[in-house]
């Protein structure tokens, strides 16, 4: 005899329909805050001068055009930036997530003497800060400014991204698995390297993201720390670009000059954006597992 299951559907009340409807609401009004700036970026770098100059163009490009990326691909400064930034983003990004896990997994274990304190000193730099002026002392004295160690070494650990990965750890690691395995003979850097990271997939694409992201998108440390032209990121690059364009504009230059910078701003804006947003695609569904299970106690 076969049974057929019913599905019951549960009748929504007049107040669920019109929470559910306020909240689809937001959520499209966030969306459209989001995605229409961006899809005028996009348009605008596509699109003809002339168009951009009478305002014509909004989210769809106005007699399309690649005259725009041709210049910014043109320009020698950018090909320098994209690979001094991919350099400090690589390099960054695999520095940072050796230390923030070296530091995260003793952290997290229950017999680690101290750990409380530890922890409290780290998230008191949360808090209280030495400052940009001491801080620029500090790597004026260890001799790094105009080298790369000055956008890498200041910003390789990050507080936050620490608690989570300690919380990970807490909560998906247990800690029986971990005596079992001293039982048999293996130490800290082998319980480490050879149970705990196999076991840290998600949260370590989600330290890949977090530090990817933020070392691609800095700009700040390179203003203060570089003076050399030669060592600039891609973000340094775009930000001449968009000044540049801004003082031609107020001091009255010609108009081609002023057009030709709206579109240049627009499509370095794009090149500068577009490796970050093809990956995080790949790196989506790790994200939200990752701090998911580090944010909730199982």
């Amino acid at each position: 005899m076969e049974r057929t299951k019913q599905r019951t559907k549960i009748k929504e009340s007049t107040g669920e329909r019109i929470f559910t409807g306020v909240i689809y609401a937001i959520l499209i009004l966030f969306c459209a805050i989001i995605v229409f700036p961006l899809l005028h970026i996009v348009s605008g770098s596509f699109s003809d001068p002339m168009a951009l100059l009478r305002g014509e163009v909004s989210f769809w490009p106005r007699g399309f055009t690649f005259s725009m990326y041709e210049k910014v691909f043109k320009d020698a400064s950018i090909w320098q930036g994209y690979g001094n930034t991919i350099v400090y983003t690589v390099l960054g990004t695999c520095i940072s997530v050796v230390l923030t896990a070296f530091a995260a997994y003793p952290l997290s274990r229950k017999d680690f003497y101290g750990r409380n304190l530890f922890m409290g000193v780290f998230v008191f730099t949360m808090f209280f800060t030495g400052g940009m002026i001491p801080t620029f002392l500090i790597v004026q004295r260890l001799h790094l400014l105009n080298t790369m160690w000055a956008l890498i070494l200041p910003t390789a650990v990050s507080t936050y991204n620490l608690i989570i990965m300690r919380t990970f750890f807490e909560s998906t690691i247990p800690f029986e698995l971990v005596e079992s395995a001293s039982l048999d003979g293996c130490n800290d850097l082998v319980i480490f390297f050879r149970i705990v990271l196999p076991l840290s997939g998600p949260i370590l694409a989600v330290m890949v993201l977090f530090y990817g992201v933020a070392q691609w998108n800095s700009w700040f440390p390179a203003l203060l720390y570089i003076s050399d032209r030669g060592l600039y990121p891609l973000q340094m690059v775009l930000r001449e670009v968009l000044i540049q364009s801004d003082i031609s504009n107020m001091a009255g230059s010609s108009g081609d000059v002023e057009i030709i910078g709206d579109g240049l701003k627009y499509a370095t804006m794009v090149v500068a954006t577009l490796p970050i947003m093809c990956l995080y695609p790949f790196l989506q569904k790790y994200f939200v597992k990752g701090v998911m299970i580090g944010a909730v106690k199982g």
